[in-house]
């Protein structure tokens, strides 16, 4: 068996240390066995999904260096290959038109709150045998209504589902759009994923997609769900704790290196080792030794492992990185001293590439008087 794994972001925004945490487990657990790494943009959600997003996604993608083998590949250009595939389902009666109103939805769920119900869908359009004339039906899976689905997960071990708890979830819109929990299947399926490594908040979505496949008849991949990434007060990593876009790192001079050694170290580990080579990473990551309890970010553990980066790295590399950071400030890096020299001098007292231009002003400037 070939190993395929995919990075799939949405388009919606920058890329985040979650998500190049996502992309590099990929990546990793694709180089270690010689496999391929897909890069796909669920880009359904229309009216948040952005060009701008997608280039940044990519610039920080190589900015890392996770360099792609097949892709990108944009579900609005695949609408044919789900709607193919719905009308499979909806032949096999695994599928059924729904022509209930946003009001009469909101209705519904009203009346089961109020019996003290879980609100869900009730499957009142199942047995409907005629079309509604003038409406443009969304489709549902037929859910089964009892049994178990369980999720065979290779971070947190068996996880079952009871299928009472899962309502006929819609697949398609009346608009054609796929919704995210058939769009992914179909994408995967189709481009023979073997893996799928993801964020443990799509977890529940899981036992859903299982039941997607079993009524296509598909094989489902081998999954594995990362821990979610908190911040010191162990609420979801954000903004306020610090943490910044992949490329606002690049911006504030962080090594790609260093970010990559550092984000491989929330949620998974090589004994009491902390900095990793690229080269090392590919050779001893699994999934056996990735962690089910959240990860914590530490901006000051980052920096860290940034500055032994600035001590490790070659002198040519870091004299090439500086050179743009010396730019932004009018410093002519072609003076003397040669930018080597320059690298000997700061490499131990700065903590990124903008701190060592910064401290640099005095040996292409003259002292103000």
């Amino acid at each position: 068996m070939t190993v395929r794994t995919r990075f799939a972001p949405s388009p919606t925004g920058f890329l985040h240390i979650g998500g190049a945490r996502t992309a590099l487990f990929n990546w990793l657990f694709s180089r270690r066995y010689g496999g391929v790494f897909v890069l796909r943009f669920e880009d359904t959600d229309t009216e948040r999904s952005t060009n701008e997003s997608i280039e940044q996604i990519l610039a920080a993608m190589k900015w890392l260096g996770l360099e792609t083998d097949e892709g990108p590949f944009f579900q609005m250009q695949r609408l044919d290959h789900y709607k193919r595939l719905a009308g499979q389902l909806l032949e096999g009666r695994k599928a059924y038109s729904c022509y209930c109103s946003q009001e009469e939805l909101v209705a519904m769920r009203e009346e089961q709150k109020k019996r003290g119900l879980k609100p869900r869908y009730d499957g009142r359009c199942k047995e409907r045998k005629d079309a509604v004339p003038d409406i443009s039906p969304v489709l549902r899976l037929a859910n089964p209504e009892s049994g178990i689905v369980k999720v065979h997960d290779l971070v947190h071990g068996d996880v079952s589902f009871d299928n009472s708890e899962l309502d006929d979830l819609v697949i398609l819109r009346s608009d054609g759009v796929p919704t995210y929990n058939f769009s992914v299947v179909v994408d995967d399926y189709e481009m023979n994923i073997t893996h799928v490594i993801r964020g443990d908040d799509h977890l529940n979505n899981t036992p859903r997609q299982l039941n997607v496949m079993n009524a296509l008849g598909i094989k489902p991949p081998y999954y594995a769900h990362l821990p979610m990434i908190m911040g010191p007060d162990h609420s979801r990593l954000s903004k306020r704790h610090g943490a910044m876009s992949v490329l606002g790192y690049r911006d504030a001079g962080y090594l790609p290196e260093a970010m990559l050694n550092y984000i491989a170290r929330l949620g998974w580990s090589h004994g009491d080792q902390e900095i990793f080579t690229i080269e090392e990473m590919k050779e001893v990551f699994n999934l056996e030794h990735v962690h089910s309890a959240a990860g914590s970010f530490d901006e000051k553990k980052c920096q860290w492992v940034n500055e032994q980066w600035l001590k490790l790295a070659s002198t040519d590399y870091l004299a090439t990185s500086l050179i743009p950071f010396l730019q932004e400030l009018e410093l002519n890096p072609t003076l003397a001293p040669p930018l080597e020299q320059v690298i000997k001098i700061q490499r131990e007292r700065a903590s990124n590439l903008r701190e060592m231009a910064a401290k640099s002003l005095f040996i292409y400037r003259e002292p103000e008087s």
